[in-house]
């Protein structure tokens, strides 16, 4: 596995609570951490049907973009119910045309919960696929899961997306809920950072 030697790196992404979470979970290894937005990119459109594959355009296109190694995430949350959706399509649920409207993505969510009749607990799991890429085009890929349930109505004003419906294995409140500590200690994309620095920042 390839070591990561620079002390800067280039976060793929224009979202801004995933690259506070990176930030948070980089910095304090004296790595210093810029966004995409904040280099001026452009966002690559993501035309594969799975995690490994739209990281690696976002990873890419952030590379030939600015020739810095780059980091992208390509994450969501996959309902068992509803067969894995809506996964490497979670973003899209919270489309409008005019933004991103994820309490509308939150309701569809769990009215198709309720079309199903899914039995309780509704199973899930947030997903995160990181891409770590260097300017020679060699990557590294780092994955992290974490179990839980959806649970309605949402709870807790914190974190992003869909966190206020998510409530972790073992926890009794939503991923909304917890401070951005408690949830760094134990999110999906906390447990690709682990396994990233355990393995090319070791």
């Amino acid at each position: 596995m390839r070591k990561f030697t620079q002390n800067k790196l280039l976060i793929a992404t224009h979202n801004a609570g995933k690259l506070a979470e990176m930030r948070a979970l980089l910095e304090p290894r004296g790595i210093e951490v810029v966004g995409a937005a904040e280099m001026g990119l452009g966002e690559p459109v993501e035309t594969e049907d799975n995690f490994i594959g739209n990281a690696r355009i976002k990873a890419r296109a952030a590379v030939t973009a600015t020739g810095l190694p780059a980091l992208s995430d390509d994450s969501g949350i996959s309902v068992d119910a509803l067969n894995g959706a809506p996964g490497v399509y979670t973003a899209d649920w919270a489309e409008t045309g005019n933004g991103r409207d994820f309490p509308m993505a939150m309701q569809r969510t769990w009215d198709e919960l309720e079309a199903v009749n899914a039995p309780a607990p509704r199973t899930a799991q947030f997903r995160c696929t990181l891409v770590l890429m260097w300017p020679d085009g060699h990557d590294e890929v780092f994955e992290g899961v974490l179990p839980g349930q959806v649970v309605w109505p949402p709870r807790g004003t914190e974190g992003h997306g869909y966190d206020p419906i998510f409530m972790p294995e073992g926890a009794d409140i939503t991923l909304g809920e917890m401070s951005a500590e408690q949830k760094n200690r134990l999110s999906h994309r906390a447990r690709a950072v682990a396994k990233m620095l355990e393995g090319s920042f070791a």
